[in-house]
């Protein structure tokens, strides 16, 4: 890790000190540099997700830049960047971190509204895009298959993780990794009984593509979920699911992208389990059983409300 500029001062620009600090930065940290030294207002603009991709790199990396240059993480550094380049105003702040169609004074109303629509559009797009042949493919490798990676990094890992949840819950050797380290040496330890599925909104995270490029040279059947039929992940997939991009003027974490993935993964899980029903009703009553008694009942008070609210209902 490169140390922080304890020893300069706050008497530098940080133009200065990523000047300063560049040629000693691992070539990962040095990408960041190099896109903020190209576009010094880029951290104001962008999410520390956005600018990871724009970077090939890491979210986590990103935060490694901001300590490698005095700050104690993204949203510092992003101030810092403001405060320097005069646009550190609240509405543009609002419009860069939160959203560009919701306005800080709208009421709860419109705002559920406005989420509302923009996640069924993301819903309805991806439903659009999705070839269900290539769908209905990766299901019946998923059920046929000896091992199944998932790899994603940052928001994308959560994806992973939930889709290996599912998959494991009926009985598919499924792991999903967020760790390039780990997941690299997974990825050689695959064959063409194997399916690895990669999961990236743009497709351009540098460890999410080196990792299914590892997989595919093993012989695995190679499966991209991402926004970008054109991007690097999706290239090097033998196939690419293809789910709703982000809306311009909602940022930077749009939840509705996460939704859509959610949809496919879905989607996936469900042909699994049809192509496994035996199998898989078998050890989805095994998993509720074992759990069960961690379970409280009913309270009478919770059936007495539900009660309520139903009769309100009429």
């Amino acid at each position: 890790m490169v140390p922080l500029l304890q020893d300069v001062g706050n008497e530098l620009s940080i133009a200065q000190r990523i000047s300063l600090r560049r040629p000693a930065m691992p070539q990962a940290i040095a990408k960041i540099a190099d896109v903020i030294s190209a576009h010094p207002t880029a951290p104001v603009e962008l999410t520390i997700t956005e600018l990871a991709d724009r970077a090939g790199t890491s979210a986590a990396t990103v935060t490694r830049f901001c300590r490698a240059v005095g700050f104690d993480g993204y949203t510092q550094f992003r101030v810092g960047v403001a405060a320097e380049s005069g646009r550190g105003d609240t509405r543009t702040t609002w419009r860069t971190d939160i959203a560009d169609d919701i306005s800080q004074d709208d009421p709860a109303d419109r705002v559920l509204l406005t989420l509302l629509g923009l996640h069924t559009r993301s819903m309805e797009t991806t439903t659009s895009l999705l070839d269900l042949d290539d769908v209905q493919l990766v299901a019946r490798a998923i059920a046929e298959s000896r091992h199944v990676d998932i790899y994603g990094v940052g928001g994308s890992g959560v994806i992973a993780d939930e889709f290996r949840g599912r998959l494991y819950r009926i009985g598919v050797n499924a792991h999903s990794w967020s760790d390039v380290h780990e997941g690299l040496t997974s990825a050689v330890l695959q064959d063409s009984s194997s399916v690895a599925v990669a999961v990236s909104n743009t497709g351009r995270t540098e460890e999410t593509i080196e990792m299914l490029s590892h997989a595919r040279a093993a012989g695995a059947l190679t499966v991209a979920i991402t926004t970008d039929a054109d991007s690097w992940l999706a290239s090097i997939a033998d196939v690419a699911l293809i789910t709703a991009s982000a809306n311009p003027n909602q940022r930077p974490d749009d939840l509705s992208i996460k939704h859509a993935q959610l949809l496919v993964i879905d989607l996936l899980y469900v042909l699994v389990a049809q192509r496994t029903l035996g199998e898989a009703a078998n050890l989805l009553a095994a998993s509720a059983m074992a759990v069960s008694s961690h379970r409280r009942a009913v309270r009478p008070a919770d059936e007495t409300s539900a009660r309520r609210r139903k009769e309100t209902r009429r």
